[in-house]
């Protein structure tokens, strides 16, 4: 996502995330850090201000829901429990935990099933280090995966089966690449594997 100038008196994203996962909790719903801001937490990599990094969120809330809870919002993608939180010249994207129903056209579902179980939306998700999350508040990781383990083995592995995670979304094998380049990690071998015989589906 691109980022444009804050103010100077502007909250850290991180702060403001929190503080959104905070309002959803004291409205009884579960919500999380996910993705790649706990990856990195989790690597001890501080928050950069100056190059603020996107915190997004899981929760069992659904779109409209979140919307209620937090009306400066945008449903950017609310058939798929995503919505976009404006706070403090900061976007942060909330999404409902969720499992995913058939990928036809190899990029996204056909349709979405919301959940209220996280460890059911984590097993939908593309990588091990990618598949865990945080407690805002308490810093406890919830890890369904072995995401931590990956990252201390500094491994890209698929989470469940590769080849059909890579056929549901072949964006996921570039992903992988540019993972392993940024990181500086290498493919797991059985998703290296998978990647091989797919590439030439990527157009």
């Amino acid at each position: 996502m691109e980022h444009t100038a804050r103010p100077l008196n502007a909250e850290p994203p991180r702060a403001v995330a929190a503080r959104i996962a905070a309002r959803l909790r004291e409205q009884g719903y579960q919500a999380y850090f996910v993705g790649g801001c706990v990856r990195d937490e989790v690597r001890g990599i501080a928050p950069d201000e100056h190059q603020p990094k996107d915190y997004d969120i899981a929760t069992d809330a659904l779109p409209e829901q979140m919307q209620a809870v937090c009306p400066h919002s945008l449903a950017i993608g609310a058939q798929f429990g995503v919505i976009m939180v404006l706070e403090d010249h900061h976007r942060i994207e909330v999404a409902t935990f969720r499992n995913d129903g058939l990928y036809s056209d190899g990029r996204r579902p056909d349709f979405v099933q919301f959940s209220r179980d996280a460890r059911e939306d984590v097993q939908r998700r593309d990588f091990t280090v990618n598949g865990l999350l945080m407690d805002p508040s308490s810093g406890e990781v919830l890890d369904y995966v072995d995401g931590q383990a990956d990252i201390r083995r500094r491994v890209i592995r698929a989470i469940g089966d590769a080849p059909t995670r890579f056929r549901e979304d072949r964006l996921r094998m570039l992903r992988a690449v540019r993972f392993a380049c940024t990181l500086d990690f290498e493919i797991e071998e059985r998703t290296f594997d998978a990647i091989t015989p797919l590439a030439p589906q990527i157009t």
